[in-house]
């Protein structure tokens, strides 16, 4: 199944091309199981979401050492039918049965209960959309469940959920959300933003 990211990175300083360079070094552990192309306008990750999702985490944390105001953006997708599979893409995280939503709500709050801290403070926003498929707001509302009990649910939006809190623990409730909720052969997005060292006042 296909799975990727189309990301950018803004660090809100003069020196946003240093900052954002001076990041790129955290993909390193991740090239080989990454297909990355990058253009005028965004980056392509394309990978299985273990890889990928870690990936993303370790490039917004890189870009917030520098101390500067950092926003992340990502579209992220898995099972578009519009899209060629790709062997890189192959995960035990999606495609296989689907759990009954009360379990996967209790797997992913121990996934992220497990992830370990990175020290960076962060806050983030996104939605999710589950396509091509009658119960998909169940899965909306399994998922809202979840979040409410990861630990970094701060509160509903307009066409979002926001969340705080350390920038590890945001990622891998964005990781579980995408991989445990809509059916895991279908085609699933997230909208994201996530930002750090904002001068505006939590």
């Amino acid at each position: 199944m296909f799975s990727g990211a189309q990301i950018s990175l803004y660090p809100m300083a003069d020196d946003f091309v240093g900052v954002i360079l001076g990041a790129l070094g955290a993909l390193d552990p991740y090239r080989d199981r990454l297909r990355i192309e990058t253009d005028d306008i965004s980056t392509l990750l394309v990978g299985p979401p273990e890889v990928l999702f870690p990936a993303m985490r370790d490039l917004f944390v890189a870009a917030c050492a520098s101390g500067k105001h950092c926003v992340f953006s990502a579209a992220i997708s898995r099972g578009c039918p519009g899209e060629p599979d790709d062997p890189i893409c192959r995960s035990d995280a999606i495609g296989g049965p689907v759990l009954p939503l009360a379990e996967r709500k209790v797997a992913a709050i121990r996934a992220v209960q497990a992830m370990p801290s990175t020290g960076q403070p962060a806050a983030a926003q996104f939605s999710l959309y589950v396509m091509g498929t009658g119960d998909h707001m169940d899965e909306i509302y399994g998922c809202i469940d979840f979040l409410k009990q990861s630990g970094v649910y701060e509160r509903s939006k307009h066409f979002c959920t926001k969340l705080r809190g350390d920038a590890g623990a945001i990622f891998a409730t964005l990781n579980e959300a995408f991989c445990r909720f809509g059916p895991g052969a279908g085609h699933v997005t997230l909208d994201v933003t996530v930002s750090a060292n904002s001068p505006t006042a939590a």
